[in-house]
């Protein structure tokens, strides 16, 4: 059952109260496990478990979305509020340098802690920040209208449409490429955090100006891109390789933007290897 902590956070205004929602699984080294924008740690549920036989698993919901509160007043919502947020909230959990996993913005925010030395390894899954202007502003647009179409549909038709293949293809197939694979409660629940998620807004737009363009030298680092990501687009992983000399680039076949879901079996194995370099 996910579990909730509140903890201290330094903001412009002195300190204050944050509280994130968290599953966590399993025993072994740490892996923190972040989520893309509008989601919540479900995402991550298909390999949670086969992850949770080797690791000691802690996947969360940023702030803003899923069950987690929103940042207190007069917080940012840019990489390094939130990258501090993630790291008081492993100090609170009792928890050092894990390995961290995230996909989309939760890729960028992976990238970030490992920037600032604050995890053992990083694996980013498609991760936000290595696309040029006209491709950001293709998603951020694509971003918007599924936010648009989830808070529009009545949550009745939405209940409905995630009943079927079809309904299902509809309100996911931009980040899966295998939606009808997604479970009907899956698909409903996901919408709906869609539909709610109190940090989107501020999320987007402290990520109009983000490009990741530091190397992320102290700890190893694996780049993984799905090959039918429609989102980001695949070639933004070639940049994220020359960005990050180092790192692992591997491609995911058969896999959408949230590839997760269209390949569990495949990304455990991803996200296992990543933490064991």
């Amino acid at each position: 059952m996910p579990e909730r902590i509140a903890f201290t956070i330094e903001t412009p205004a002195g300190p204050r109260t944050a509280s994130l929602t968290y599953e966590r699984r399993g025993a072994g080294e740490p892996l923190l496990l972040l989520h893309g924008i509008g989601h919540h740690w479900q995402a991550w549920e298909p390999v949670l478990d086969v992850l949770a036989t080797e690791r000691d698993v802690i996947a969360v919901d940023l702030p803003g979305f899923g069950a987690s509160d929103e940042l207190p007043d007069g917080c940012p919502y840019d990489l390094s509020t939130v990258g501090s947020v993630l790291g008081a909230f492993c100090e609170a959990l009792g928890v050092e340098r894990p390995h961290v996993a995230g996909n989309s913005l939760g890729g960028l925010l992976a990238l970030q802690l490992g920037r600032e030395k604050l995890v053992r390894s990083v694996t980013a899954l498609s991760p936000a920040g290595f696309w040029s202007e006209g491709e950001r502003r293709y998603a951020f647009a694509t971003l918007r209208a599924m936010r648009g179409a989830a808070r529009s549909l009545p949550v009745p038709v939405i209940e409905r449409l995630s009943r079927t293949s079809a309904g299902r293809t509809v309100l996911t197939s931009t980040i899966y490429a295998r939606p009808g694979r997604r479970s009907p409660e899956a698909a409903y629940a996901e919408t709906l955090a869609l539909r709610g998620a109190t940090g989107f807004r501020q999320t987007l737009a402290a990520g109009g100006s983000v490009r990741f363009r530091d190397d992320v030298p102290a700890v190893p680092v694996t780049v993984a891109w799905g090959a039918r990501d429609r989102l980001l687009l695949p070639r933004q992983g070639i940049r994220a390789k020359h960005t990050i000399p180092g790192a692992r680039l591997v491609r995911l076949p058969g896999c959408g933007h949230v590839p997760m879901n269209d390949d569990p079996a495949l990304v455990a194995r991803v996200v296992l290897d990543g933490s064991s370099i």
